[in-house]
């Protein structure tokens, strides 16, 4: 009798403590805030997805998107309490939607280490883009040369300093895997590619709107034919704005995104063939954030 007791005690007693060590065992998760500000809409087929870097490896904290407004679908994520907690740094990313690939896309949007319980997010971080562009510059001219006549030359804009040879006109950072530049002329409010590049000593990527004759080896375009709806060319690019901005690779958007570190508003009258200088304006475009853990 008691065996059977002394039996029956420690089947109780082992139960327990295998319930209590399963459930010890049992991953528990955690909460973490974000806050950004500046990002795009990315439309239906790409969202924006964050990562806790954790012993040097990605790991997946969230996917959400952002309206019109720059208004985030959620800035509340859940994830493992023992990744959040062992988490160096946080990084944001532009992924397809929807996406196989479980590993981050190479365009990297913002990116900060942790500092007790909280992360600043900066598109100069390593693990982002690398730079803030505070440091870029440059200018252009209007011209066509691609009609071969010196008519309509205030239809045409081209990111070439005639007083260096020509040589280029802008100074740019190198970008990293997943980003290009692209130029934008601002017509009649309504902005129009000049095209996307990575060099500024090379021609740019496209030239739907230029004429028959090649342009020089620098980016822009002529805008004399196939004027998008709305627009009529050849036009007058006079009382317009030039902008510089940085796309992510692959680009689903006809607009520009919002890293734009360089514009130039063009003069009333502007002369063809005259240099005009642009301004920095990256310390009004570049997004921002903070992870709060």
């Amino acid at each position: 009798m008691k065996n059977s007791l002394y039996f029956g005690m420690f089947l109780i007693t082992f139960s327990i403590l295998t319930f209590t060590s399963c459930k010890d065992d049992e991953p528990t998760d955690a909460t973490f805030n974000m806050n950004v500000s500046g990002l795009e809409d990315l439309g239906d087929n790409f969202r924006y997805e964050g990562w806790l870097i954790v012993d040097g490896s990605p790991v997946t904290a969230g996917i959400f998107s952002v309206d019109a407004n720059g208004q985030m679908s959620t800035s509340t994520f859940t994830v493992s309490e023992s990744d959040l907690s062992s988490a160096s740094t946080y990084v944001l990313t532009i992924e397809p939607f929807p996406d196989s690939d479980p590993s981050p896309s190479d365009v990297h949007v913002l990116a900060g280490d942790f500092s007790g319980n909280s992360a600043s997010l900066t598109v100069n971080h390593g693990a982002a883009l690398g730079t803030n562009f505070s440091g870029a510059s440059g200018g252009y001219i209007l011209a066509t040369p691609t009609d071969g006549e010196m008519n309509n030359e205030n239809s045409g804009v081209w990111f070439l300093d005639p007083g260096a040879g020509p040589g280029a006109a802008l100074n740019l950072p190198t970008l990293p895997t997943g980003w290009a530049y692209e130029g934008w002329a601002v017509i009649n409010g309504t902005p129009v590619s000049t095209g996307t590049f990575t060099s500024v000593t090379g021609a740019d990527n496209s030239a739907p709107f230029s004429g028959t004759m090649g342009g020089p080896p620098f980016p822009g375009e002529d805008f004399l034919m196939n004027a998008p709806s709305g627009l009529s060319f050849p036009t007058d690019l006079s009382e317009g704005a030039i902008v510089i901005s940085v796309e992510p690779v692959p680009d689903n958007s006809p607009a520009p995104f919002a890293i734009k570190p360089l514009m130039g508003a063009v003069p009333a009258g502007a002369a063809d063939h005259t240099f005009y200088n642009m301004g920095n304006i990256s310390g009004d475009t570049n997004p921002t954030g903070t992870v709060t853990r």
